[in-house]
């Protein structure tokens, strides 16, 4: 039996989710798929989960369990692993994924493969996973009565499943005060409204490049009027021009775009591990010789105020806005 840690649907399943169930079908192959909800909504995933193959929701409820608290939550995955004995847990390489997986290995001395992009059961499984920002591919082997691997997000494409009518089991779980040390305690609601950068069709992205946080303003005319988001470099959020928020990159949202335009933006590889999911990159740069114009699908050689405003205004024309 495999396991699947699921962070929390509320009725849907989202793409970093679907993945990661698609991951989890092709490792179990005949053997039966299960999942794990933790908190309020748990029972309301099971139709959606049922329609990805899940013969079994295990919810875990308590009335602590309503605020993400990492350590609780990995409580309660390692009581239903205690009960079914899965051959492998398997989540999304999410934050929150990662950061339940990583307790849950500490807690159970488990194995743990993190940004996997296939794997075959075995013992040991054979996994393949993204190292160094996703330069490299590394083949390992996994060792251990119960496996942990977290998939690297828009690596893995969605399938469609053979849906099943999933079983609910709930359970309350054991859980010390110890455990709810570290805990979300207060939402605070981002500013603005519109798309995320992880769900946007089209990602417009400025680095250092841009010169100012004054120069991210065509950037954003240029997003609204593709329908997209603006996104950054990190080099940007440390100069305080953009919030942490808006950062493409390893240590920041991974995107998987139509679009992704990169104005200003060397390609360091840690930026390159957020965005090279894309489906088409345009690279905006003066510098003929920078990263990113390798990775890229398209590139402009030239000012990137200058390009930028000329792409806003062709728009507009041909729009007759």
């Amino acid at each position: 039996m495999v396991l699947v840690f699921v962070e929390g649907v509320d009725g849907a399943v989202d793409d970093v989710t679907a993945q990661a169930l698609t991951f989890a079908r092709r490792y179990a192959a005949n053997e039966p798929l299960e999942a794990v909800v933790v908190g309020a909504g748990g029972r309301e995933a099971a139709p959606a989960l049922g329609a990805e193959g899940v013969a079994t929701v295990h919810v875990a409820e308590h009335e602590a369990l309503d605020a993400y608290a990492p350590l609780a939550w990995a409580r309660c995955v390692a009581e239903v692993i205690e009960r079914r004995s899965p051959g492998a847990v398997i989540g999304a390489g999410s934050d929150r994924g990662s950061e339940v997986l990583a307790h849950l290995a500490a807690l159970g001395d488990l194995p743990l493969a993190a940004n996997c992009v296939s794997a075959q059961a075995g013992d040991p499984a054979t996994v393949t996973r993204l190292r160094w920002g996703g330069s490299l591919l590394e083949e390992a082997r996994v060792h251990g009565a119960v496996k942990l691997l977290t998939v690297a997000p828009h690596t893995v494409a969605i399938e469609d499943a053979t849906g099943v009518e999933a079983t609910v089991e709930t359970f309350t779980p054991v859980l010390s005060d110890a455990d709810l040390v570290v805990r979300v305690c207060e939402r605070i609601a981002a500013g603005g409204v519109g798309m995320s950068l992880a769900e946007a069709p089209v990602v417009v992205s400025g680095g250092r490049g841009v010169g100012s946080a004054e120069g991210f303003g065509p950037l954003e005319e240029l997003a609204d009027l593709l329908g997209g988001v603006v996104g950054c470099s990190r080099a940007v959020t440390s100069a305080g021009w953009r919030p942490h928020t808006d950062q493409v990159g390893q240590t920041g949202t991974k995107v998987a775009p139509d679009l992704y335009i990169a104005c200003g933006i060397s390609g360091a590889t840690q930026h390159m591990a957020g965005c090279k999911a894309s489906k088409r990159i345009l690279a905006i740069n003066k510098d003929p010789e920078a990263p990113m114009l390798a990775s890229a699908d398209y590139a402009v050689i030239g000012d990137v105020g200058e390009i930028i405003r000329a792409i806003v205004a062709e728009l507009r024309r041909t729009r007759g806005a």
